[in-house]
């Protein structure tokens, strides 16, 4: 065994102390000390593959760092400390350790140099997110979280079966670029489809991360949809198949977020549609376009985040998030008000926000690249998402009429975790240098030439308008209490159906066996009975010389048996 420690293993031994430690206090600084901790201790690795590892025959290479692990582990760690501000308010330990175990993992796996360093902290991801949504602990989040683990398992189960059969073709299992020319490419390239949420693979994301703790949807948005995009850019850059899926990706979730009442669900569509823009870019598969999908990966974390925080915080004061129940909270939560608008900037990529110096990267190399068609979706997905994010998450929930609900403002800690997340997509929009220093590729760009700060500016003002319009004429889908159908619809109804056939099945088959089991242990006793109960023949009793009789046969027997 040679090399260094991989940093999410940091987090994650770390995490198994948490609930051994006293007040919440003592709990809440140790936890923070965790992901700086393992950034510092970061900064000080050296590029290249260390901590090889020999098991069964395999090398196991542990830790890689290169310029897109470290631009993927350090968002993950800032992600990572964000969470652990914003859910000090917590006393649930059990929320905070698999978070931190979930965090971990999720690093462990941007570091990991080959498939099966990999497969493991992938499942590790699936098992300790779970928690996440069920420390909601009612029905709903039950069941919610077992879907979602029947899926992020399956996941697994996929991406082992593609990694066999790779190392049974190439006698290797280094975690490197893959293609879809064989089986076991296409197989892996599905495991990272699920966790990234592909179209008719997504319904998991908003089923499952609206049911989550108010803290745990903001940790849940972090991790595991860019952990798939990190592995997508790892394993199939230039793979072009990945565009017209980013691009369904970036279209289709607008639909759905438009007309959907929670707000969080709202959140989940727009994360599936800011996944489509990093999808495209790895289809493309350029420097400038996988430069432009780490840097939105980076960018959509921090503002991905601060809506769910300000949602999360909103759900926290008032007890929900239906656009229908809300509206007038600028009044009780002026704070979590400005914060939210600044997310809601950051997502739409007004200028001098995170999202306009991270988006227009892949756009750019669309139009760069040739793909018109492309151009023109993400155009159409950019001004889709300023309508149901930019717009309609701050509008409804602060804005759109007094509900008459007066609360305190969000926790301290809540508003420091948000105004951090605000002071990085403000930052990183006025000054995105540092940022382009991180990427994998030395890519000269410009993100604030005139030509696309007017085209920008252009396309949400007209959007803007159109809102506007839609909502004075009440064209405009009204916020209503509403379940809206998805495509898990095709799954999970006749899965419902098949489950309820399946049990009276086994409701059927067991009543069988029971009353044939009974039916046979009487029958026995019947005859055990009839034998040795006090009539039967063994049972009843009998004269000594008899018995001294038999005993003396039984004897000879024995005598005459040893001589033999």
């Amino acid at each position: 065994m040679t090399g260094e420690l991989n940093p999410g293993l940091i987090i994650i031994l770390g995490a198994l102390l948490v609930p051994l430690l006293p007040g919440r206090v003592l709990r809440g600084a140790y936890m923070l000390l965790l992901p700086i901790a393992a950034f510092a201790y970061l900064l000080g690795l050296p590029m290249g593959e260390a901590g090889q590892i020999e098991f069964m025959n395999l090398s196991l290479v542990t830790l890689r760092v290169d310029k897109l692990s470290f631009v993927f582990g350090t968002i993950f760690l800032i992600a990572t400390l964000l969470g652990v501000i914003y859910a000090l308010h917590v006393g649930d330990w059990v929320q905070h350790t698999a978070g931190l175990i979930y965090s971990g993992s999720a690093i462990g796996a941007v570091f990991a140099g080959d498939f099966v360093t990999l497969f493991i902290f992938w499942e590790i991801t699936a098992i300790s997110s779970v928690f996440l949504v069920w420390a909601s602990r009612n029905s709903s989040a039950m069941a919610a979280g077992l879907r979602y683990l029947v899926i992020q398992v399956g996941s697994g189960v996929i991406l082992l079966a593609g990694v066999l059969i790779h190392y049974q073709q190439t006698g290797s299992i280094a975690f490197n670029a893959m293609g879809t020319e064989t089986l076991a490419g296409k197989l892996i390239l599905i495991a990272f489809g699920i966790k990234c949420a592909f179209p008719l693979l997504h319904n998991w994301l908003q089923d499952a991360y609206p049911q989550a703790t108010v803290t745990g949807t903001v940790i849940l948005s972090a991790f595991t949809t860019k952990l798939a995009v990190y592995a997508l850019a790892r394993g199939y850059a230039g793979t072009e198949i990945l565009i017209p899926i980013g691009a369904v990706m970036t279209a289709f979730p607008i639909f759905y977020a438009v007309i959907e009442n929670d707000l969080r669900r709202v959140l989940a569509y727009s994360l599936n549609n800011q996944l489509g823009f990093m999808v495209v870019g790895i289809g493309i598969g350029t420097e400038l376009a996988l430069n432009g999908t780490a840097a939105h990966a980076f960018c959509h974390i921090l503002y991905k985040a601060l809506l769910f925080m300000a949602m999360g915080a909103v759900l926290y004061r008032v007890g929900t998030v239906k656009g229908s129940e809300l509206g007038g909270l600028y009044r009780s939560m002026p704070w979590t008000t400005v914060f939210c608008i600044v997310g809601a900037a950051s997502i739409s990529a007004f200028p001098l926000f995170s999202g306009f110096i991270s988006k227009s990267l892949i756009i750019s190399a669309a139009m760069k690249e040739g793909y018109y068609w492309v151009w023109l979706t993400l155009l159409f997905a950019s001004a889709g998402v300023f309508h149901h994010s930019g717009i309609k998450i701050p509008y409804f929930a602060f804005f759109a009429h007094d509900s008459g609900k007066r609360c305190e403002e969000a926790p301290m800690n809540m508003l420091i975790a948000m105004a951090i997340a605000a002071a990085f997509c403000i930052g990183l929009g006025v000054y995105p240098d540092p940022l382009y220093a991180l990427l994998p590729y030395d890519v000269k760009y410009d993100a604030y030439s005139l030509e696309h700060v007017v085209t920008q500016l252009q396309l949400l003002m007209f959007s803007a308008l159109a809102f506007t319009v839609l909502m004075r004429t009440g064209i405009y889908p009204p916020e209503l209490k509403s379940i809206n159908l998805d495509t898990d619809w095709f799954y999970r109804v006749p899965g419902s159906h098949l489950a309820q056939v399946a049990n009276q099945f086994r409701s059927v088959t067991w009543q069988w066996v029971a009353d044939g089991t009974v039916k046979l242990a009487t029958k026995v006793h019947n005859a055990l009975y009839q034998h040795h109960g006090p009539e039967g023949w063994f049972g009843r009793t009998w004269p000594t010389g008899t018995m001294a009789f038999w005993t003396t046969v039984t004897l000879g027997a024995v005598v005459i048996l040893s001589y033999l």
